[in-house]
């Protein structure tokens, strides 16, 4: 439903009033062991803060947001989900609802149900690359705990955009991949504890902003922001900025575009779902292991299925054909003893496992 510009007295509505003047935004994005660094950031904010503050932490979409409520009793800065089309104003803490995307425009929000990026809804990347594209180096960007690596296509366009980049130590971290990937291909301003993370933004947020690079602003960026905010994909013509793939989209089986940012290489198809190298690997291992248990469903109702007609022939004094159904039903279920090893010796895959194993070959080698 769309907000109307006034209220019942004829007086214009707050929440959608013209955009203030503000210096800084502050963006976050948290995943698996995130809620307790928001909490001690939230909570060490010093008093008079004003730097509006927006946050997407990976959630169920079938569950109630409870974070606002979690922050509001650490803090004097009020904090609400985002509503559609509100005005960003000082002294807030602005998050993300469950099962929506939170978009940050010229001073104002969209909360969209855009295509999943990286297999979530909300996404870090949509905030982040929105935030960058629409305030430039006025952002300060902070990624935290959680695993794989959203967040960091996000981070790439933060610093290109003149924004400033930083991470939760990873070794502070109780998931420690998101920050570690940010790190390895985005060269960030600072890595610290959470515990240093608000006395960082209290002091950056009263520094001026650096020169923004608003000749950099550019069209692939433009209009992934858009499909996330809702727009059609192929409409938007998203293959014309990517190569296309042999791979299709795990989410609805649409082939992958590969997109490429400096080092980054990200995969999106029409419909618009969004990945990277990491989450699409991921999603695959995950994919083969339901297929394989989709197999082993099917084996199994054969298996059920042979037998049964098998004993109803044997009593109707068949036994030669009966015999060939069991028998028939005996080779079905020597191949599923092998599907079910596949599933037993399966393994999620991604890039962290990938360097662990790497690191113990390199240790055995030298060894």
């Amino acid at each position: 439903m769309g907000l109307q510009n006034s209220n019942s007295n004829g007086r214009e509505d707050p929440a959608i009033a013209a955009p203030l003047a503000i210096e800084h935004i502050i963006i976050m994005g948290a995943s698996a062991g995130g809620l307790e660094a928001i909490k001690t950031i939230i909570k060490n904010l010093p008093a008079g803060f004003s730097t509006p503050l927006f946050i997407v932490w990976h959630m169920s979409p079938d569950i109630y947001g409870i974070l606002p409520q979690v922050l509001n009793r650490l803090n004097n800065i009020y904090a609400a989900h985002a509503y559609d089309n509100e005005t960003i104003q000082p002294n807030r803490i602005y998050i993300a609802k469950p099962d929506h995307h939170l978009i940050i425009e010229d001073g104002r929000m969209r909360v969209t149900r855009g295509p999943k990026e990286n297999r979530f809804r909300p996404a870090i990347d949509p905030l982040f690359r929105s935030a960058a594209y629409a305030h430039g180096s006025r952002v300060i960007a902070v990624i935290l705990s959680g695993a794989l690596d959203d967040g960091t296509a996000g981070m790439f366009t933060v610093k290109r955009y003149g924004g400033i980049a930083i991470v939760q130590d990873p070794d502070d971290a109780a998931v420690p991949s998101m920050p570690k990937n940010a790190m390895k291909e985005v060269q960030v301003d600072y890595c610290v504890p959470a515990s240093e993370i608000a006395a960082l933004l209290a002091e950056l947020s009263h520094q001026k902003p650096n020169e923004n690079v608003e000749g950099m602003k550019d069209e692939q960026i433009k209009k992934e922001i858009e499909i996330a905010a809702g727009d059609n994909a192929l409409k938007k013509g998203i293959f014309n900025h990517g190569e296309l793939t042999p791979y299709t989209c795990p989410e609805c089986h649409g082939v992958l575009s590969q997109l490429k940012e400096g080092s980054l290489v990200r995969y999106r198809c029409h419909t618009g779902h969004a990945y990277s190298a990491d989450a699409l690997m991921a999603s695959i291992s995950e994919d083969i292991e339901d297929n394989l248990y989709k197999a082993i469903r099917s084996m199994d109702e054969s298996i059920m299925l042979l037998n049964h007609v098998g004993d109803h022939l044997a009593e109707a004094n068949q036994p030669k054909l009966a015999a060939v159904y069991f028998q028939k039903a005996k080779e079905v279920e020597d191949r599923s003893q092998l599907v079910r090893k596949a599933v037993t010796n399966q393994q999620h895959l991604n890039k962290e496992i990938m360097q662990q194993e790497a690191g113990e070959m390199n240790n055995a080698e030298n060894a």
